[in-house]
């Protein structure tokens, strides 16, 4: 996997952890998940400049917004036990289509 793609991984998984905090810290008052949303974020956004470096802003923030849109529905899912309606189902699907089609048939992502 190019490095690139693993900057952008962690970047994600960065933001998918702050994401998740925010709603643990319950409008900031609980100090640790507060905490975890500032280091989550921070990190998010160090690695997202990194991955910059190799690939234009458009399309990595495109990648990045779409997968943090997959991974925290899946989050809340799983961890806030949140429901997703048929019409949350097929929007996410879409997002996918998109990043799919970015990464497979875009000549401005860097592959």
């Amino acid at each position: 996997m190019p490095v690139h793609y693993v900057y952008l991984v962690i970047s994600v998984v960065s933001e998918v952890i702050g994401t998740s905090a925010l709603q643990a810290s319950e409008q900031f008052s609980k100090f640790w998940p507060s905490m975890l949303v500032i280091a989550g974020f921070g990190g998010s956004f160090f690695f997202l400049t990194l991955t910059l470096k190799y690939m234009p802003i458009g399309i990595t923030y495109a990648l990045a917004s779409g997968l943090g849109i997959i991974a925290v529905a899946v989050v809340g899912l799983f961890l806030f036990e949140q429901t997703l309606d048929w019409a949350a189902i097929l929007g996410l699907s879409f997002i996918v289509i998109g990043i799919v089609i970015i990464n497979l048939v875009s000549t401005t992502a860097v592959h």
